[in-house]
């Protein structure tokens, strides 16, 4: 899309482990009406910096924040509805809710809280400094300092050691590894594996098993936005191309096709600044 600002850099190497990456995004014009936030492994944190964003569920519950902080879920979220123009987001991993912002991951899912909430008067403070640079480099100075004070005195970890490991497995494998030979790996019952997991994610480790294998689709689609639908399906295991579109509906909220010839675009236009690590 034309008029529209991508911006990413390597984070600190402590945050690698809670961090997937970090990125500035800007719209020289009006953004668009709607988005798909897309659920994937990773929860997500958007700083706005002009107006608050407005976010949607699927159950009709929304919201604006300037600094909202959303956890797992397992369908799209609307993303949009609001003439905020730019901003920064982290992907962040299920570790970091509780290394970083001191909440076990299944607080967080299926819902959006301000950074306000959990930071207090210094997400307010945070808010403000991202919005007075002017700099993407000194914009994710200011952020991920923020995240490695926190960072220096993280909580105790409270995870089970089955738990993440069942985490782990299903990252590895693309949620391609079933709920049974997972319990038979860290040595629970299936039930007690479910109920331990869900506690800890708030996403069943077979609903987080399938949006991974989503997550890895889409990865695919976008790279490769010419590729047969009947060939992604086959990649990725599901059963023939209808499966994948019954999978994608109930995710996405929108057939492959119509999500590609919505969404797409947005992706493939868009002009991208890579930065090193260095900064920007």
């Amino acid at each position: 899309m034309a008029g529209f600002t991508h911006v990413q850099r390597a984070v600190h190497p402590a945050l690698r482990p809670y961090v997937g990456d970090i990125s500035g995004y800007a719209y020289d014009g009006a953004p668009p009406e709607l988005h798909r936030g897309l659920p994937s492994q990773y929860l997500t944190l958007v700083i706005t910096l002009d107006e608050p964003l407005g976010i949607a569920w699927p159950d009709g519950t929304s919201g604006f924040y300037d600094a909202g902080l959303s956890g797992l879920h397992s369908q799209a979220v609307h993303v949009g509805g609001s003439t905020s123009r730019a901003g920064v987001q982290l992907a962040l991993t299920p570790a970091a809710a509780r290394a970083l912002f001191g909440l076990p991951p299944g607080e967080l899912a299926w819902r959006v809280v301000e950074l306000e909430e959990i930071f207090g008067s210094s997400g307010a403070q945070l808010i403000s400094q991202l919005r007075s640079v002017v700099g993407w480099r000194e914009r994710f100075d200011l952020l991920e300092g923020a995240l490695l004070r926190r960072w220096a005195t993280p909580p105790a970890s409270g995870v089970r050691a089955e738990v993440g490991w069942a985490w782990r497995r299903l990252c590895e494998t693309g949620g391609a590894i079933g709920v049974q030979e997972l319990a038979a790996e860290v040595g629970w019952s299936r039930r007690h594996l479910t109920e331990r997991f869900g506690a800890e994610y708030g996403l069943a480790p077979k609903v987080a098993g399938r949006v991974l294998r989503f997550e890895q689709a889409v990865a695919r689609l976008r790279q490769e936005p010419t590729l047969r639908l009947a060939e992604l399906a086959a990649t990725f295991g599901y059963a023939d191309q209808a499966h994948l579109t019954r999978e994608w509906q109930a995710i996405a909220g929108c057939t492959p096709r119509r999500w590609m010839r919505e969404e797409l675009p947005n992706v493939q236009d868009r002009c991208t600044l890579e930065a090193a690590e260095s900064g920007v």
